[in-house]
């Protein structure tokens, strides 16, 4: 009786380290580029995961952050050097830019044509039907510290939390499919 009860504790314990183990049906990405085409390939991972019956999380960080900027608000109360990172960084999902071929602007031009003219969502539409199937949007406090950013400048989204990488990795953890884009 002892054997078997030893060889039971033994598969308790096995199971216990393969829950621990066990992948949730969830993307966590990272957003690090401020790019227009990487952002909307962001937004296209995170919409078709959601689709597909994945949870999401995304956390901007370092050139990401300006992206969930408002174009709409300002605030004041900066430094010198988070206004010199508010008037050089873009304001928005609009303002963002092409990271190949944006030729003084022409390019970024061209392709929101193009993508009009093909009915290829909007980065800011694509935003707004991440919001609508609740996609989870962290922001990195750090980088928004050093780029001077405020919490009172940012978009209003259900779903925005200001938090630290330690957040991000705590979600990342369990993760089926993890990316940096």
């Amino acid at each position: 009786m002892k054997n078997i009860e030893k060889q039971l504790a033994e598969l308790k314990s096995r199971i216990e380290v393969l829950d621990k183990k066990t992948t949730e049906p969830k993307v966590s990405m990272i957003v690090f580029s401020g790019d227009l085409d990487k952002v909307l390939a962001s937004f296209v991972i995170a919409t078709g995961s959601v689709a597909m019956g994945m949870e999401v999380v995304m956390f901007f960080t370092f050139w990401g952050t300006p992206v969930l900027r408002d174009k709409n608000k300002s605030v004041g109360g900066k430094d010198t050097m988070g206004k010199m990172f508010g008037t050089m960084l873009p304001k928005g999902a609009g303002a963002v830019k092409l990271s190949q071929m944006n030729m003084g602007g022409m390019g970024t031009a061209m392709m929101k044509s193009l993508m009009k003219k093909k009915n290829v969502a909007s980065l800011e539409q694509m935003l707004e039907m991440a919001e609508e199937l609740g996609v989870k949007i962290y922001v990195c406090e750090m980088s928004m510290d050093l780029m001077g950013f405020k919490r009172e400048e940012m978009i209003e989204y259900n779903g925005l939390e200001f938090c630290g990488v330690a957040k991000f990795l705590e979600e990342a953890n369990n993760s089926r499919i993890q990316l940096f884009i």
